[in-house]
């Protein structure tokens, strides 16, 4: 059965093995993506509300799952937005999921998030494709590699000022959203280096995935892409958390809604007294393992994944970062790759924990000021200057 492609597709674990395209496997005619990316989120990292942006980013990916099955959706993380695939049987669960994100990050975050639902048959009909490969970080948690061209395709017709009513979704307030298990309480990250990059980089064409992978690792002096414990992002000494949470009051006030706040608000603040509890005693808190939980938290990051283009968080030296920048500057004028990079002082964690006592959870990773969402300016703009001056309106 096609509802069951993804989940029943087989898996890898070496981030490495992303370059094998020959692996990957083309997403069935009747599946939909599901495309989501909040409008002028530049003015809310402007007005230092990032943690806010990636909130509603994670958001998006939360209610699909909740709804429709964390096992069965591949998605990708945006920083300022997200897309998924799911089977066009469940497309009217999909939309509703879409409409009451939409709907409560207006109300309770005075963002607007513009959604959509593409068949994948129109995306094909305009002559891109998505195959996906499934990367396993621990058993049960994955993340969806995916090449040819249908999420930026996707993207693309999401964010056309002109949107197409065959697609776009609108939010409905009538709606609520499944948000359980999505939080935002570990204090950001500083950089173990010198700062934290935010890179997006893709080749000029599929083949270049390989000599682009290589020209990062020179640049870096070392295999960012390695599955051992040199490619993760995390360690358990950096990961710091505290009592209560800095930003405990703007995610209950986000996901609790307008009419459960209280609510969402107790029940964070317990999770937290338990969390607190059980690391400092080492204790058992029902389903909650502190040891375990780490452990596994630093192997659950989605710091890194393809979707035509490599998006990867790295902690590097000053040194190793101007050196990425050349090396990337270097093909892109050569015509191998585009690129878009941010620099920061620190990252930042969203979580999505499906159930903490069976070790299903995924953990966001981004820069801070901006991350993923400033990179894909600056990605935009280089593209832009590759092509030079619009003609017609010189």
């Amino acid at each position: 059965m096609t509802t069951d492609f993804y989940k029943n597709l087989p898996v890898f674990n070496d981030f490495a093995g992303v370059t094998d395209l020959s692996a990957y496997d083309p997403v069935p005619d009747d599946w939909v993506v599901l495309a989501a990316d909040i409008v002028r989120s530049r003015d809310a990292i402007a007005q230092g509300r990032y943690r806010e942006v990636n909130l509603v980013g994670a958001a998006v990916i939360a209610a699909v799952l909740n709804r429709l099955g964390r096992d069965r959706i591949p998605f990708v993380f945006g920083g300022d937005g997200a897309l998924l695939l799911i089977p066009g049987q469940d497309i009217d669960a999909g939309r509703q999921a879409l409409s009451g994100v939409a709907a409560l990050a207006r109300s309770a975050a005075g963002l607007a998030l513009r959604i959509a639902a593409i068949p994948m048959e129109e995306i094909r009909r305009r002559g891109a494709d998505i195959r996906l490969r499934k990367l396993e970080l621990s058993p049960g948690n994955h993340l969806a590699m995916a090449v040819g061209g249908g999420f930026e395709l996707a993207d693309a017709l999401l964010k056309n000022p002109e949107p197409d009513p065959r697609f776009a979704i609108e939010a409905d307030p009538e709606v609520e959203p499944l948000l359980d298990g999505l939080s935002c309480r570990w204090e950001p990250i500083p950089a173990r280096e010198d700062v934290v990059v935010t890179l997006i980089a893709k080749p000029s064409s599929p083949g270049e995935l390989g000599a682009l992978v290589q020209r990062i690792c020179e640049a870096v002096g070392g295999d960012p892409l390695s599955s051992g414990a040199s490619g993760r992002f995390l360690s358990e000494d950096r990961l710091k958390f505290r009592f209560p949470p800095t930003f405990l009051a703007r995610e209950t006030a986000i996901l609790g809604g307008a009419h459960g706040r209280w609510k969402h608000g107790l029940r964070s603040a317990l999770e937290c007294l338990a969390f607190v509890w059980g690391s400092l005693t080492g204790r058992r808190v029902g389903p909650f393992e502190p040891r375990r939980y780490l452990g596994e938290l630093v192997r659950n990051t989605d710091h890194r994944r393809l979707d035509d283009a490599l998006r990867l968080v790295l902690d590097l030296t000053t040194d190793q970062a101007d050196q990425l920048r050349a090396r990337l500057e270097e093909a892109r004028l050569a015509g191998k790759a585009e690129y878009g990079m941010h620099v920061s002082d620190e990252a930042m964690i969203t979580c999505f924990v499906s159930d903490i006592g069976d070790g299903q959870h995924i953990h966001f990773i981004d820069g801070t000021d901006g991350g993923f969402a400033r990179a894909a300016e600056d990605f935009d703009a280089r593209k832009k200057a590759n092509r030079g001056p619009d003609l017609k309106s010189a």
